[in-house]
């Protein structure tokens, strides 16, 4: 059976230390199936805004299929994004414990015959915000850089770079990146990073 990883967020350039040694090959370009946004604040990122699949308003992207090796099941591959999505890496948990009741939960979807492979697996966190706009977006992008999040590179406006560095485009980026600008004085996002560290 072959089994891969759907990624379209921040799984594209780090998949975690269990995932990336069983990723053997990569697929490059693949269409979501479904539209994503930055809909969700991130309590495991100090509130960081994330890309989730979206009901309303997003955009389907082009995403990366992480191919993993033959001899991951398909719990081990549950397992292992689970963990990656609840940044517990390496611990015990595995997906069966997830809570169906609770909205923080890292709820998994599964793609039967996607990108040419038996079955893909992928992270369907549920939205949270229920109105994104720019502003809050960039608000809340902020506040994580200056929280313990941002000295772990794993605040909101290290999440947008590496978005945009991995080709992904959605309707509220290009406002969300200039409003953080315009509310940090910053040139550019790395520089952003920075002063909002600064606080």
């Amino acid at each position: 059976m072959t089994i891969g990883i759907l990624a379209y967020g921040s799984l594209i350039p780090n998949p975690g230390a269990e995932i990336a040694p069983v990723t053997v090959s990569r697929i490059n370009g693949v269409p979501t199936p479904f539209p994503i946004e930055f809909s969700r604040s991130s309590r495991v990122r100090d509130r960081a805004p994330t890309l989730v699949p979206v009901d309303r308003g997003g955009a389907r992207v082009l995403g990366v299929v992480l191919v993993l090796h033959d001899s991951v099941t398909e719990t081990a591959a549950q397992d292992m994004l689970y963990r990656r999505e609840r940044n517990r890496v390496g611990g015990g948990d595995v997906y069966s414990d997830v809570d169906p009741t609770d909205v923080d939960s890292a709820f998994l979807g599964r793609l039967d015959g996607f990108a040419g492979l038996d079955v893909v697996f992928h992270a369907a966190l549920r939205a949270n915000i229920e109105t994104p706009t720019p502003e809050l977006l960039a608000r809340l992008a902020i506040e994580s850089a200056a929280a313990p999040s941002g000295a772990a590179g794993r605040d909101g406006i290290s999440y947008l770079m590496d978005a945009k560095q991995s080709g992904i485009l959605t309707p509220l980026m290009a406002g969300y990146e200039a409003e953080i600008l315009r509310l940090t004085g910053a040139q550019d996002l790395e520089e952003a990073r920075a002063i909002a560290r600064r606080g």
